[in-house]
Order: structure tokens, then sequence, then C-alpha cells
């Protein structure tokens, strides 16, 4: 499946800014069943500078530094990506899950892809008693890390209810788990934190999923949304590199609906785009998203 993208961010501030620096993440991720064709972003006001690098995980950062005083700041991401993911293993496959978090600190590499940078704590995502155990009953001895890991998925869309109004960016795991609510990040961050408490390598991914309008509805403009799920390493012999998506929000392993913008630990290290701002006053936050098929009409 091949789609098109487009991210549209807008700043509209109560005051002019007189300066600004800021890091996008928006361009796809090249690998694990996705190939870039086209990439392309436009800025306004046009930035006095520009710095791009790949950061430790292999992500496509763009750091834009803007002096000329301004009451509106927008980007807009543009990218054609094609998708080709093979089926899921079969329920049950795979080691079992103490096998699996023996491997993985035994394991020598500390790529950017290795699971030893996804097995501890980290910054949005601390380790929580109560998580660990709320994990632990998907994963009794001898079950295989797949397994659990995909029954874990199912509980957390069973048990917890998508409210937008319930969290924040910046809620901690521990409050969404304690409400059984919030959006994806914060369905993700649950997940994550049980699955690092009993051992488990596991990264917080970004991206976009493919939605359907209704039968005989047109596709509305920018009514799509950015995405967030979870990859779990099950070791090397399963999948391409030993990882595999799983998405809790919609209780599905990741096939060719999802296309991966950035992996990490969690949302501060795949965040589309954060930075400071020199001005008083407010601000206001629009943001349109498009994922259009190729077999639909755009």
């Amino acid at each position: 499946m091949i789609y098109t993208l487009r991210h549209l961010t807008t700043y509209r501030y109560a005051r002019t800014v007189r300066f600004a620096r800021c890091n996008l993440r928006l361009r796809p991720r090249d690998g694990e069943g996705q190939r870039v064709l086209e990439s392309a972003l436009h800025v306004a006001p046009e930035p006095t500078r520009r710095l791009e690098r790949r950061d430790f995980f292999g992500l496509d950062t763009l750091t834009l530094t803007l002096d000329e005083p301004h009451r509106e700041f927008t980007v807009e991401a543009v990218s054609r990506v094609a998708v080709e993911r093979p089926a899921p293993p079969p329920p049950e496959a795979g080691p079992s899950w103490e096998t699996v978090r023996a491997a993985a600190l035994a394991l020598p590499s500390l790529g950017p892809d290795g699971p030893a940078h996804f097995q501890f704590p980290s910054q949005r995502v601390p380790l929580d008693p109560a998580v660990t155990e709320y994990a632990r009953t998907s994963f009794p001895p001898g079950r295989s890390a797949y397994g659990g890991a995909v029954e874990l998925m199912h509980r957390i869309r069973d048990d917890f209810r998508f409210d937008a109004k319930a969290t924040t960016v910046s809620t901690p795991p521990a409050e969404a788990f304690a409400l059984r609510a919030g959006v994806c990040q914060d369905f993700a961050h649950v997940m994550i934190a049980g699955l690092r408490g009993l051992g488990l390598p596991a990264a917080y991914v970004s991206g976009y999923l493919r939605t359907r309008p209704p039968p005989g509805r047109p596709r509305l403009r920018g009514a799509d949304a950015s995405h967030a799920w979870v990859a779990l390493w099950c070791g090397l012999e399963m999948g391409e590199g030993g990882w595999i998506g799983l998405d809790p929000t919609n209780d599905c392993v990741v096939r060719d609906n999802h296309i991966v913008v950035a992996r990490g630990r969690d949302y501060a290290d795949v965040a589309p785009i954060d930075g400071i701002v020199a001005s008083a006053g407010s601000q206001k936050l629009t943001v349109e998203v498009d994922v259009i098929p190729e077999d639909e009409a755009a």
C-alpha cells in the first residue's frame, strides 16, 4: 500500500514572537516494512538557520531558528510512503518471556535498535509497581513473550476508556493507569511500563494510522491524527530485528495500516515538534493530518 501523508501544524501567537527555535521530527522512517518514496517540508516564515541531523535512534531531525518577528508559524510535512509488512506470527509464537528477558540482557549490541535501550525506565515511563502487577497477569511462567503481550494489549483495550479530555501530553503513565482513561500516547506508555516492569524491552512508536471515512461519505481534509503504539522485542528469531508492533488503542498487531515516523524510549524522544519561543502571551495550536491511500481519490 502507498500512502500520501500530510501533517500541517499551525501556531498562532497573541503577541509577536521575535525568536524561536524548534526541532521537527516529521519524516517517516525507512525500514521494517516501509519505504519513503518522497518527502518535503514547507515552513513559514522562512527560518534564518537550518540544521539537519540524524539522532541516535535513526530519527531525522531538523532544527530551525527563526529570528524574524512573526505572529504565526506553520509547518507542513508531505510524504509518500510504501508499506508492506508480513503477516503477524501465530498466537503464542516465539520464545518464553523469561528467555526473551535473559536474551535482551545478554545481547552485546548497543546499536539504536538493540533491546538494551528499551528495557529500563525512561524520562516519560518510570516503572510503577501497580502497572507491573497489572501486566504480570498476562505472563504466567513459560508463556511466550509475544503471546503475553498480545493478551496485555487486549486487556488494555477492554479495561481503558479512550477520552481525549482525561489526560494531557504530560500526564504520567501512573495517572493514566489510575484513571483507566486517556489517548493513544497514554495507552502506549502504560503498556510499555508494564512490559519493562517485567524486564521486557518495549519501545514507543509514533506515526500515523489509516482511517476509513463512513460508507458513502468523502474523506474530510485534515480529519486524521497522528498515532502512537508499542514495539516489543521478542528475540532475534522473531520478525525483522525481533521487533513486533502492537497497537493497544485499536487492539491489533501492526500491519500495513500503520506508518512509522519514529521509534524511541517514550514520547520525549519522538515528539513531532518541540522547542522554545521567546514571547509573552498565549498561543493557539491547530493540527491537521491526512493519511490518504493511493487507491482512494485525494
